[in-house]
């Protein structure tokens, strides 16, 4: 790609393409004029030709089962619907053998990750969670344990009285791989004393992060845009998470998820829009250039969107859920789940290779 073969609309955009033809990281100003750019396409086009470069026509998908173990929840998040207090119509809380009854309904051979996320639940001790993971690891050896958010260690550090990091290592004894990307939110601040005053603060995020990467796991991050924040807030964030990508290298992948109103009849004013969702997922390929990958969340934005964002920096289409609950217990209008042969659809669709990976982005199978 050069500057002469590229449609470029909005000349402003001319220099930040140049940086990214020749390889040359992107600032904080560049990441907000993208934003501001109404040029879709040219920054499409960049965030292909980054992904192509790392990436080729690969795109990645994994079987795997969402588990909710608790709603119930002591942070009072503003953009969340899933949460419960104790004795509240519709909290729950399950022991082992209700967690090992919700696997078994939904469990099938392909599947070979459990994603499991929960409310911050003080009335059951630190033990409860490890428990859970020691039980699904003896009862599906074969399967990763994909476990909690920085948010939820953090919350046990406190229940328990532990460190982030002997919360992290009694953990993977009882099984956790890697953990999951969410209490990211925006990692300002200014945003978190707003949306999710009584959760994580930005430090301790990140410290939760670098601490897994010290005890050798690879991890998850997101970021949920598309309320309060300001465009430089959203590049703030991803400034952020690279800089701790430069320190540690132990992130596999970054997931940008757009904030659903709480109720499902909310209008489409109170909804990310198409461009929004297309434009942050490329240009988070653009500023996150230590990241192999970008993921497109089609539980937020759709399997439409998801499909044309492959064109435009997303090298990976997540999985097949089986039950996702938490986006849908807010306003998500989309699918709870996919089956193999519509993710291998929606892939081959865009032109790309579809391949199924295990959570460490190691093949499994060309579809």
């Amino acid at each position: 790609m050069t500057l002469e073969t590229l449609a470029i609309q909005d000349k402003t955009l001319a220099s930040i393409a140049e940086k990214v033809i020749h390889g040359e990281r992107l600032s904080l100003e560049d990441g907000v004029a993208l934003y501001n750019s109404h040029d879709l396409l040219t920054i499409g086009q960049l965030a292909n030709y980054v992904n192509q470069k790392k990436n080729g026509d690969n795109v990645y998908f994994l079987q795997n089962l969402y588990i909710n173990p608790t709603n119930v929840c002591e942070a009072r998040c503003k953009f969340c619907g899933f949460r419960r207090d104790l004795g509240e119509d519709g909290a729950y809380t399950m022991n082992t053998e209700e967690l090992l009854e919700y696997v078994e309904k939904r469990y099938h051979p392909g599947i070979r990750e459990f994603h499991i996320v929960g409310g911050h639940n003080p009335h059951v001790p630190f033990d409860y969670y490890v428990e859970n993971l020691r039980t699904l690891k003896k009862a599906y050896p074969h399967v990763t344990l994909k476990a909690y958010t920085a948010a939820e260690i953090e919350f046990f550090s406190r229940l328990s009285g532990l460190s982030i990091r002997e919360v992290l290592q009694e953990l993977m004894k009882a099984g956790l791989a890697t953990l999951t990307g969410g209490g990211a939110e925006i990692l300002t601040e200014r945003y978190r004393m707003k949306m999710s005053p009584d959760k994580v603060s930005t430090d301790m995020y990140l410290e939760v992060h670098r601490t897994a990467h010290e005890l050798g796991m690879k991890t998850h991050t997101t970021m949920l845009y598309g309320s309060i924040e300001t465009l430089e807030e959203r590049i703030i964030h991803m400034l952020r998470l690279r800089e701790l990508q430069d320190e540690t290298h132990g992130f596999m992948v970054f997931i940008p998820l757009a904030v659903q109103p709480i109720k499902v009849t909310a209008g489409i004013k109170r909804r990310t829009s198409a461009i929004d969702d297309l434009k942050t997922l490329a240009i988070s390929r653009l500023m996150m250039d230590n990241f192999q990958h970008i993921k497109a969340y089609f539980i937020n934005i759709g399997t439409q969107l998801t499909q044309v964002s492959l064109q435009m920096g997303v090298s990976d289409a997540h999985g097949t859920l089986i039950e996702e609950r938490i986006s849908h217990s807010a306003g998500a209008l989309t699918q709870q789940a996919l089956t193999v042969d519509e993710l291998v659809w929606l892939i081959k669709g865009a032109g790309k290779r579809a391949l199924e990976r295990d959570t460490f982005y190691n093949v499994i199978k060309e579809h």
